[in-house]
């Protein structure tokens, strides 16, 4: 008789509850057996909706990009086709915060690339200084060598300074919830590595691409959907598929190596969990924060735990607020906006939901969601449910205008849930998936690693769940 091979994934976000979905899909009737354990009481890690009176209030991501396929792929798989949304593009404006005013982002602006001339060279938004070096990018030589270096020097090196701090630093930092100057410009965007790289410049590379995109015609995907449900919907449905045993309040306080016996032509692991059960596995999938994967190897492997703790994760909070419609004080005539480091505003960032997407408010109202903590003041966070409700509220009340309370309000906190990818992120994985791979049988994915996005996380754990069916020959 086959011998059983069974696998405990350790984590319930979206990369651990992806890993089951596809070692399902990947052995099915092959002698797998699993089980996924998660530590609090619900699944999807930081996929977080709540829909309460009409609202959908997302308290981790509300949105998935569609140029990575995965998880739209999977929507597909999981029958919520009919429930895919994307953003509401006929508003599709985002603003920066500058000198205490709400300035809009030029149309054509991809990310930090201006592909349009005429209403770049309008915005008051950067200066004409900031405009010419900017248009430099046109002429400075690529660079020579593949070495990594950060978002901050990279945006300096082809964009200038104005550009870095008044754009990319508030955008594409804050999309991975960064500081420019360590963030990773390979491990990233490389995207605009390869720019550089094959056009010499970015503008050339984006107008290049745009170019190749309209030889294309017909009706495009948006750049980023959700469900209309909420990303919870994709949570759900995973979960609903799932065959295997799955534990939720199941704390995992130790890891122990097994060595191989006479009857044994494997090793294995001993799982110890926080209620004194303890269970064994042929195979371990630690889909968690690199730093509790490097609490769980340390006993057997210092050395993986050593470069695990070398990515660092930084705390936010997400404060969701719904308004009366009538005798609202701003328009909301975009996505929202982002703030740039120098401005003296402790708020990162404010979506402005109700616009974004469709049917996230009753009629009657509006919603926004703004983000504080980050890199640079992680210690908002920890500030009292009453104290972080004010700081947001007067300080939405100095950009946008609002005075009027809200009626409701969600706040969700994230303490050390954001993983930095700084310089050299990406040699750094290298290495721990070579300790990682001397000790058969022990699996890394996650956010922390290789891309933070939802359509990275299923991608990395489709990609373990077919290396574990290659590794215990059930392929």
């Amino acid at each position: 008789m086959k011998q059983l091979f069974h696998v405990v994934i350790i984590g319930g976000g979206i990369a651990g509850l992806s890993t089951a979905y596809y070692l399902q899909q990947q052995a099915p009737g092959r002698g797998l057996s699993y089980t996924l354990l998660e530590g609090a009481s619900a699944w999807g890690g930081k996929i977080q909706t709540r829909v309460e009176a009409g609202f959908v209030i997302e308290g981790g991501p509300d949105s998935f990009i569609t140029q990575k396929p995965a998880a739209l792929r999977l929507c597909r798989e999981l029958g919520l086709e009919d429930q895919l949304q994307g953003t509401n593009d006929a508003q599709r404006k985002v603003y920066v915060l500058h000198a205490g005013r709400l300035r809009s982002l030029p149309d054509g602006v991809m990310l930090v690339i201006p592909t349009k001339f005429t209403p770049f060279v309008f915005s008051p938004l950067i200066s004409l200084p900031g405009k010419l070096r900017m248009g430099m990018d046109l002429f400075i030589p690529r660079r020579n060598g593949d070495g990594d270096e950060s978002l901050a020097d990279f945006i300096r090196r082809r964009l200038g300074r104005e550009a870095l701090d008044k754009i990319a630093e508030p955008l594409m930092s804050g999309i991975h919830v960064s500081d420019a100057e360590r963030q990773s410009i390979r491990g990233t965007f490389p995207r605009f590595v390869e720019l550089e790289r094959k056009y010499g410049s970015l503008i050339k590379g984006m107008l290049a691409q745009k170019a190749l995109a309209r030889q294309h015609p017909g009706p495009r995907l948006p750049v980023f959907m959700t469900l209309r449900g909420g990303l919870g919907q994709l949570v759900q449905a995973l979960v609903a598929r799932l065959s295997g045993e799955l534990r939720l309040n199941a704390q995992v306080v130790r890891l122990e190596r097994l060595p191989a016996s006479t009857s044994q032509t494997r090793a294995g692991y001993r799982l110890y969990l926080a209620d004194g059960q303890s269970l064994l596995a042929d195979a371990v999938v630690l889909a968690t924060p690199a730093f509790t994967a490097a609490e769980l190897v340390e006993s057997f492997r210092p050395e993986l735990a050593g470069r695990l703790r070398a990515i660092r994760h930084v705390s936010t909070a997400t404060l969701s607020l719904a308004f009366a419609r009538a005798g609202f004080e701003h328009p909301l005539d975009g996505f929202g906006f982002v703030v740039p480091r120098r401005e003296p505003c402790q708020l990162m960032a404010c979506t402005w939901t109700s616009t974004k997407f469709e049917g996230r408010a009753p009629q009657d109202y509006v919603l926004i969601r703004a983000f504080v903590g980050g890199p640079h003041r992680q210690e908002l966070v920890d500030l009292d449910d009453a104290t972080l409700i004010a700081l947001v509220r007067d300080e939405l009340r100095r950009v946008m205008g609002i005075r009027k309370p809200p009626a409701m309000t969600w706040l969700y906190r994230w303490p050390q849930a954001n993983p930095q990818y700084d310089v050299g992120h990406l040699e750094r994985v290298d290495e721990i998936e070579r300790l990682a791979a001397s000790l058969p049988g022990l699996y890394l994915t996650g956010s922390a690693y290789r891309g933070v996005g939802i359509p990275d996380c299923i991608e990395q754990g489709k990609a373990v769940a077919e290396k574990i069916v290659s590794d215990s020959a059930l392929g």
